[in-house]
């Protein structure tokens, strides 16, 4: 008995995730994050696309063609945990909730459920968001049991309203195959406390400078974490500030406060001592944002919450106050390939207005990125791996070059049978008694080192200019080197880097554009200057610099006093 996985989405950009394996006479679907299900439909040889359909959790990738699988095969059993049910129907906003049909039905956790002769299939709590699992499928013959496990999107750790994956419980699953999220390849974050401190340490000086923060994010999961930290963090304790919530997030916190049986037992003993999210008595205050309220709401600095989809301009205008716009980070994707604004001193119509396709804001902006992550860095990745030892492993839900990041690792490579697929590429997963070790890929790039003095050249071919993470190796134009043992590694070094966490690598004391006030984006947006609308190097200069606010003390006196 052979297994195989026919991917219809891997979710390598913004499609989605949908995954079909074959278990002996049995197909199993895992997802419906496809916008359209058409490839679904064709050739079908048994009337129905699969046996059975399971889904790891409610977010759009994984989910959003659900409604569309149900209307075309209303026969087709699919199954998810109870809070997954609950928040599967915030996938279709524009419907009535009272039109979605329950067509999925719910399973409970850690108590294998048999679908057909021979096939079970268990979940355990994946982290992530609530509600999200992981599956454990088996399907078992006279002759031996077969298992492969599915993470959908996971985490390890615990986060502000969800438990981490109990990697315990999976431990000595060993499973044949493993399906597994790559997001963030090989890359390591800092401990979540950490990221958590960073973010809510730059909205606090966003707001003490008299800025407004705006943060786009999904409506479900970011959203909440990020209010939930607000709520409790030291910086916003008790602060005179208004917290405003927008459409679909307004509702993803609605159902939130519907799951309170399913959130940990600390948010839950939270909640009997004031509310989860809305509150207009206890500071920082948390209200919903009504339509009409949008235009307004900067008058005094405040932070707002919106959808990751909306149209920015509706805040950002003529007469809005400054903003601080906070993207959430997203592996492999820059800033400037998601989000794009376009800054006009002369504009005074405050109706949202386009230019080419892209939002033109009329206000004082700046545009940042925060890493929050919901997602396991590549550490946790291969802990899960080790831990489960299957002889097959499956990478999807990432940017091709993070996953084959993970799949050129020597400790994966030479324990594993390594897999990254493209949309409509059959894997074939042959399970045996014996281990062959795949061939590894080729990663690597020869070049040439000399040394003149006090000066050290790196030359490197062509070739590696092919590759897309290429362009975002340096794009502060400085790279840091440190011996990793007997190797040198060579890193590039980002502006947030610089800014947030590079003191001691550009001088306190030195007048340049990573301290000035009008670099943001890796731009000068300063019209005085000859750099004005020009990318800049942190450690740059021109006459009309002026300290950002951020700087030491005695700096700002300095440039003052000459």
């Amino acid at each position: 008995m052979e297994l195989e996985c026919l991917p219809y989405s891997v979710n390598h950009a913004d499609e989605g995730v949908c995954l079909l394996v074959r278990m002996g006479p049995y197909r199993i679907m895992f997802d419906c994050g496809m916008e359209n299900i058409t490839p679904l439909q064709a050739d079908l040889k048994q009337g129905l696309p699969a046996d059975v359909v399971l889904c790891s959790h409610a977010h759009p990738d994984h989910a959003r063609g659900f409604l569309a699988l149900h209307q075309a095969f209303p026969q087709l059993p699919i199954y998810a945990s109870e809070a997954t049910t609950q928040l599967l129907p915030l996938n279709w906003p524009s419907l009535d909730p009272k039109q979605i049909p329950q067509f999925c039905q719910a399973l409970p956790w850690r108590s294998p459920v048999e679908f057909q002769d021979g096939l079970c299939a268990e979940l355990f709590p994946a982290g992530h968001l609530p509600g999200a699992a992981a599956i454990r499928l088996t399907y078992t013959t006279p002759r031996r049991t077969y298992t492969l496990v599915y993470t959908g999107d996971f985490f390890l750790s615990n986060s502000r309203l969800v438990e981490g994956l109990p990697l315990d419980a999976l431990r000595g699953v060993e499973p044949d195959v493993l399906i597994v999220e790559g997001t963030y390849g090989t890359a390591r974050h800092p401990h979540r406390r950490q990221q958590e401190n960073q973010l809510a340490e730059r909205i606090s000086r966003a707001i003490a400078n008299g800025q407004s923060v705006l943060l786009p994010v999904p409506t479900l999961g970011l959203g909440q974490e990020i209010l939930m930290l607000l709520r409790s963090h030291h910086l916003f304790t008790g602060r005179d500030v208004d917290i405003w919530v927008d459409g679909s997030i307004a509702a993803g916190c609605d159902a939130y406060l519907n799951l309170l049986p399913h959130l940990p037992g600390s948010v839950q003993n939270f909640s009997r001592h004031q509310p989860l999210f809305w509150d207009e008595r206890v500071r920082p205050r948390v209200r919903r944002l009504q339509p009409e309220q949008r235009q307004i709401v900067s008058k005094s600095p405040c932070i707002v919450f919106t959808d990751e989809t909306a149209d920015l301009s509706y805040f950002c205008h003529a007469d809005s106050g400054s903003w601080l716009i906070l993207l959430p980070h997203r592996p492999g994707r820059p800033i400037g390939q998601e989000f794009q604004v376009l800054i006009s001193d002369s504009g005074t119509n405050p109706e949202p207005s386009k230019s080419q396709g892209k939002q033109q804001l009329t206000a004082p902006i700046s545009v940042e990125s925060y890493l929050l992550a919901q997602h396991c860095d590549g550490p946790g990745t291969t802990q899960l791996i080790h831990n489960l030892r299957p002889q097959h492993v499956v990478f999807m839900h990432g940017s091709p070059t993070y996953l084959a990041d993970l799949t050129s690792l020597d400790e994966l490579h030479n324990r594993y049978h390594l897999h990254s697929p493209a949309a409509g590429t059959l894997v074939e997963l042959p399970i045996g008694e014996t281990f062959l070790q795949p061939a590894a890929p080729e990663t690597n790039y020869e070049g040439e080192l000399t040394e003149l003095g006090t000066v050290v050249t790196i030359t490197l071919p062509d070739a590696i200019t092919v590759d897309p993470r290429w362009q975002n190796f340096a794009d502060t134009g400085l790279i840091e080197a440190r011996w990793q043992g007997e190797e040198l590694v060579l890193r590039g070094l980002t502006q947030r880097e610089l800014l947030t966490q590079g003191s001691d690598r550009i001088p306190a004391d030195l007048a340049c554009c990573g301290r000035c006030l009008h670099q943001r984006g890796q731009r000068c947006w300063n019209q005085a200057s000859p750099l004005f609308g020009f990318k800049v190097t942190p450690d740059g200069y021109c006459p009309v610099f002026e300290p950002s606010a951020t700087q030491p003390r005695s700096l700002r006196e300095d440039e003052q006093n000459n």
